[in-house]
């Protein structure tokens, strides 16, 4: 059976590129913290990967020590916010965020509120912040603001770089962070026109390996010392991440930052392209699109389905050999399921939230497949609906 793969924002699947430089980095079994010929061939390794990902972050001239790598974007997200909130120990208190992140954020935002810091969570409905509402919360108190670039769920692109110049404005001490995980190759990602002085990556987003993220850390966070590890060890990664560094996962995320960064023009007219061809064909189904009211990403559309419930859908065409979500795939793994956040933010009710599937876009799917699962998702609408 012909498998469609159209879960993207979950993960991708891993590029020839990538593949190819974690089989050399296999057999490159130095410790890169040993001082022998086998460390400094590993230590090269993770040199050349963290060259790559800071040009594929347009950083010219940055140093080694603005690019930390961690286990993945969860653990980027939780370096980021822990690490800059104890940092500031308590001399201000107050953190900007939106009610639509990542778990990674929302929940490591949680914690910090348990241990007595401020947590103020902006309005996204429709995919869209509110500046005024943004201005109203951001004072001298504030010690972090941490939005997400683009939304994993709904494809919004959020204006960061308004709501990071005008924190900046406001409190130049502040330090400004974005999950940019779902923007990453995507668009461009720059620190420097965004105004984000912390941007967290993740390898498997982008046709690399899973297990491997990095965050970037701003020259100005680490003058001033703004960020404090949240792993204690060995002193790898400059004090910031202890621990032997996964070379292997490293090496195969350098590759594909490398590889996307050489395509991401194509690559993103070809994911814009499939878009723009998906909603036109959806738009003949009855099946409502939830298409952000701002700017939106290339690679993702979220659609509510007509009273079926989105897990009833996902089961059906993947008997078909077709993949989607119905949401974040680490929210639809926890132990107790809950109701979108990201949904519920962009104006859902919990009904419609309940039945909404998520189809996301890599350069390497086709309009054939789109056709697939349009027929696919019709079939199934009038099968579904009666059974109801």
């Amino acid at each position: 059976m012909r498998e469609i793969y159209l879960d993207n924002s979950a993960t991708t699947p891993i590029c020839e590129e990538a593949k190819r430089k974690m089989l050399e980095a296999i057999e490159c079994y130095g410790n890169p913290s040993s001082l022998h010929k086998k460390g400094f061939e590993s230590s090269k390794m993770i040199d050349e990967a963290r060259s790559k990902i800071l040009a594929s972050l347009f950083v010219r001239g940055g140093k080694a020590e603005n690019l930390i790598f961690t286990a993945g974007g969860t653990e980027a997200d939780n370096l980021a916010l822990t690490g800059v909130a104890y940092a500031k120990a308590r001399r201000v208190n107050r953190i900007i965020t939106t009610d639509s992140e990542h778990s990674a954020i929302d929940n490591t935002l949680k914690m910090l509120e348990n241990d007595g810091f401020e947590v103020i969570r902006l309005s996204t409905k429709g995919g869209v912040i509110d500046i005024d509402e943004f201005k109203s919360h951001m004072n001298k108190n504030t010690l972090l603001v941490s939005i997400m670039h683009v939304n994993n769920e709904t494809g919004a692109v959020y204006n960061i770089k308004e709501c990071f110049k005008t924190a900046k404005q406001v409190n130049p001490d502040v330090v400004t962070h974005t999950d940019a995980v779902q923007s990453y190759m995507k668009m461009k990602v720059s620190p420097v026109e965004l105004s984000a002085d912390l941007i967290s990556v993740s390898a498997h987003k982008i046709h690399g390996p899973k297990g491997v993220g990095a965050l970037y850390v701003s020259p100005e966070v680490i003058k001033k010392k703004q960020l404090k590890p949240i792993i204690y060890g060995g002193g790898q990664e400059f004090g910031f991440r202890s621990g032997t560094e996964n070379l292997v996962g490293i090496a195969g995320f350098g590759a594909a930052a490398e590889r996307g960064f050489k395509n991401i023009s194509r690559d993103v007219s070809v994911m814009r392209e499939l878009r723009i061809f998906a909603i036109e064909k959806l738009s003949s189904l009855d099946v409502r699109l939830n298409l952000p009211q701002g700017e939106c990403a290339p690679h993702i559309i979220n659609i509510t389905l007509p009273s079926i419930k989105s897990e009833t859908m996902l089961h059906h065409l993947s008997a078909s050999g077709i993949y989607v979500s119905s949401g974040s795939a680490c929210s639809s793994n926890s132990a107790t399921k809950k109701v979108s956040r990201a949904l519920r933010g962009f104006g859902l009710s919990d009904f419609e939230a309940d039945c909404s599937m998520r189809i996301s876009f890599s350069p390497f799917n086709t309009k054939e497949e789109i056709d697939e699962l349009i027929n696919n998702l019709e079939t199934g609408i009038q099968k579904l609906v009666k059974i109801k």
